[in-house]
């Protein structure tokens, strides 16, 4: 039997649009986010969570076990919680300690392996794990509402509704690290393995298992059990700082993967002729519920509160486009895309994840090809003339900056010798810059075009006289194969904000309530609205851009 023909599709966005700071800054969660396609594949399979240990005294201090069995494997989480003092509590990276701390193990730990785990796991970096540790993680309480949750169920009554709706979590984690830190299992221990093999899908799960044990241990040390509602909008926080941006400069494919699929489940649906009923109200009701969630969306930062503010006021606008009448047309969602590129960003990413929501058939098969088992293939470029020209046809964005003014590259990326963790220190004002991280593709591919400049050699032997420019002339090969590889700015800039990047890798983590706390960190919501262990099966894919239900 022949291979279905994949469905039609409108053309692809522009890489020299969307690969830019400011849009990848705007992007919101999607269907295909990983915790999206991790909750499908758990109530595929009728994953049931166990607790066959639960060694924790009245005010919620000691450990418990989760464990549950996943495309033919058994996982455990090994969760440990401690009595910090209130002057220990810290989101930053140079916290030595933390309320709670976790391990999720491959297969079901014994005796042994649970007192080992229990010992190490809250000295996180300061211990070493092994290779049946496959993700290592630590969360510190939100003390506020997990003192009003626990003090409102010892009173018999239930938390308020508008302390869970405004915080919208009871912890939240301050790192998820997997393959390989601190002993942990490689990458490779689990990347076949079934439910597992997708990015980063090993700590969505200890992340949805971490706020399981959040809510039971919140019921445990209130002595009494939450409201359904009020604990499926307890996700989990997250505090995340600049650690986590040098991984999009660094797997130039993995990003490709990620933006090509997520660009192609959009060109397929603004292709679709005609929407039906259902697809109609869907959309419609969506467009209502994102109204909603701005409207819940609420940060201390005035600037970034302002945005937000700018952003219902657009939004306003652009959900006119999604009314019964509007979508009745030929084409109605490469329409509506194209009636909202007058918008800002904001919007426009808010509707590019939106339209894709209802249309599970043509997007959700997409997931699978959103990993890189295979490592890049580089484009054949014979000689340096060759190369010289794939440079001015397609990375034009890195010829335009000049390296050379202050403003150009008055940034630089290092790794901190203390934490062993990427910084980003000012050139003209901070020691250091002799360390600097190869993170300015930009200026490297300049660097590279000027030094061809009437040279016409093959490749290999100018590569033998300049090994310097090797990183910049594979970035260029790459380039000519994988579209999205790159991010098109100059990252060394003064210009350059870190928490667009951030945005751009956490979307697609699933994450949302976006709450910076400087251009270079901020907190985020996971899993909120997610399915709870005990409903997993019932709905467990209409959680996009969550909204309060009490």
């Amino acid at each position: 039997m022949l291979d279905k023909p994949p469905p039609p599709q409108k053309p692809l966005r522009d890489p020299d649009d969307v690969m830019r700071l400011a849009r990848m800054g705007s992007m919101f969660p999607t269907r295909l986010s990983f915790l999206r396609s991790l909750m499908r594949r758990l109530a595929a399979e009728k994953v049931k969570i166990s607790r066959p240990v639960w060694n924790m005294e009245a005010e919620g201090f000691g450990h418990a076990v989760y464990c549950l069995r996943l495309g033919g494997y058994d996982y455990s989480l090994v969760a440990v919680s401690t009595d910090l003092p209130p002057e220990m509590r810290t989101d930053r990276v140079i916290a030595t300690a933390w309320d709670t701390a976790y391990v999720l193990y491959d297969g079901i730990p014994d005796t042994s392996e649970i007192a080992r785990i229990v010992a190490a796991a809250p000295k996180q970096e300061a211990a070493r794990f092994t290779e049946r540790d496959l993700v290592l993680s630590r969360a510190n309480k939100s003390v506020r509402l997990f003192a009003h949750v626990t003090q409102s169920l010892r009173a018999g009554r239930q938390p308020d509704p508008d302390m869970i709706r405004n915080v919208g979590y009871l912890m939240r984690t301050t790192a998820v690290y997997g393959n390989g830190k601190f002993g942990i299992a490689d990458r490779d221990v689990i990347e076949t393995r079934p439910g597992l093999e997708g990015p980063f899908a090993a700590e969505m799960l200890t992340v949805w298992l971490i706020r399981h044990f959040t809510h039971e241990l919140a019921e445990h040390v209130g002595r009494g059990t939450l409201d359904t509602t009020l604990k499926r909008h307890l996700g989990i926080g997250n505090s995340t700082g600049l650690g986590m941006a040098p991984f999009l400069v660094n797997h130039p494919v993995l990003l490709n993967n990620w933006m090509l699929v997520r660009e192609t489940a959009l060109a397929r649906v603004r292709a679709i002729e005609a929407l039906d009923d259902a697809q109609v109200a869907c959309l419609s009701n969506l467009a209502e519920r994102a109204a909603r969630h701005l409207q819940e969306w609420n940060v201390p930062d005035p600037t970034h509160q302002a945005r937000i503010v700018t952003l219902r006021a657009g939004w306003e606008i652009a959900k006119g486009l999604l009314t019964p009448d509007a979508l009745r047309g030929h084409e109605p969602l490469d329409g509506v895309m194209n009636a909202v590129a007058r918008q800002s960003c904001d919007v426009q990413e808010l509707m590019a994840a939106l339209i894709t929501e209802p249309f599970r058939d043509l997007v959700d098969g997409l997931a699978e090809c959103m990993g890189d088992p295979f490592g890049g293939f580089y484009a054949p470029i014979g000689n340096t003339a060759a190369l010289r020209k794939e440079i001015e046809d397609h990375f034009a964005w890195a010829l335009t900056p000049d390296y050379n003014d202050p403003a150009g590259c008055g940034q630089f990326w290092y790794v901190s010798e203390a934490k062993q963790e990427p910084r980003l220190g000012l050139r003209f004002d901070e020691p250091g810059a002799d360390l600097e991280s190869p993170l300015d593709i930009g200026r490297r591919i300049k660097a590279l075009h000027t030094a061809l400049e009437g040279v016409n050699i093959a490749l290999s032997d100018f590569l033998a006289d300049h090994p310097d420019h090797g990183l910049a002339i594979s970035r260029v090969q790459l380039g000519a194969r994988y579209p999205y590889a790159e991010i098109r700015d100059n990252l060394i800039a003064t210009s350059c904000l870190p928490i667009d990047m951030l945005r751009c890798k956490l979307s697609f983590f699933g994450a949302s309530k976006f709450d910076p706390k400087s251009d270079r960190w901020t907190r985020i919501t996971l899993c909120q609205g997610a399915p709870l262990a005990d409903d997993l099966c019932t709905n467990p894919d209409d959680w996009w851009l969550p909204v309060f239900a009490a």
